[in-house]
């Protein structure tokens, strides 16, 4: 029962505090024109970070960091990361203090004022179902990156929901490798047991992030290995 009391009090208060992001939307817009793109980065990003903060701390999980010193303060990078659940974008957002957008599916446009967030961000949307759009999209995210801007990549394509990974995939590496931007690769372990374990009921749990130091990718010698590589770093870090 109470398990489920404190279910209903998050999901009202994530869409209540999601409707009250409007006036602040419409801020953002006019500063857009005011700031430099740099400093209206800065500005997105602490907005969606506070509302992120205070969804990942209603859901009641303790949450454990290591390496926080590895998160580049000074250039773009790409955070590959393995994706156990909905949470993980949540925790990202609200404790990584530096601006970054997500490669996120194109079902989430579907979704009215997160869409709108999520693109102020300079998050990069893919459909998976159609090759020309995906390798548009990627495009899209070389360019961002390019201009100083770091993104978010989930390369299983999808929530294990579980402490186990799936496969990554390869294509997706081409956003560092093309960019020739370093990967930051980030083990996430039990963001699953906050809803996804409990039939999306919402209930507290232990979140363990362990951040590695950076991998460069320009001039790598054998760039087919990069996948293994970050995946068998991402896997070394998570909490059995």
């Amino acid at each position: 029962m109470i398990m489920v009391l404190h279910s209903v009090f998050w999901y009202f208060c994530f869409a209540v505090t999601l409707m009250f992001q409007t006036p602040r939307l419409w801020i953002a817009k006019r500063k857009k024109a005011k700031l430099s793109p740099q400093d209206y980065n800065v500005y997105v990003n602490r907005v969606a970070s506070k509302w992120a903060l205070g969804n990942a701390k209603r859901s009641g999980g303790k949450f454990h960091f290591e390496g926080m010193e590895n998160i580049p303060k000074d250039r773009a990078v790409v955070f590959v990361a393995n994706h156990q659940g909905d949470f993980d974008i949540a925790v990202m957002l609200a404790f990584f203090n530096v601006p970054h957008g997500y490669i996120a599916k194109i079902e989430i446009l579907k979704v009215p004022l997160l869409r709108d967030w999520m693109k102020n961000m300079q998050c990069v949307f893919i459909d998976r179902k159609n090759i020309r759009q995906t390798a548009k999209a990627i495009m899209e995210g070389v360019k961002i990156l390019q201009n100083g801007h770091s993104l978010v990549l989930f390369p299983e394509g999808t929530r294990s929901k579980s402490d186990e990974m799936g496969e990554f995939k390869a294509a997706s590496f081409k956003l560092a490798t093309k960019a020739q931007v370093p990967i930051v690769p980030i083990s996430i372990s039990g963001t699953y047991k906050l809803m996804e374990a409990n039939r999306r009921f919402i209930k507290p749990a232990d979140v363990y992030i362990k951040i590695h130091p950076p991998i460069e990718t320009t001039d790598l010698e054998e760039p087919a290995k990069l996948p293994d590589q970050v995946k068998e770093i991402i896997k070394s870090g998570l909490k059995k």
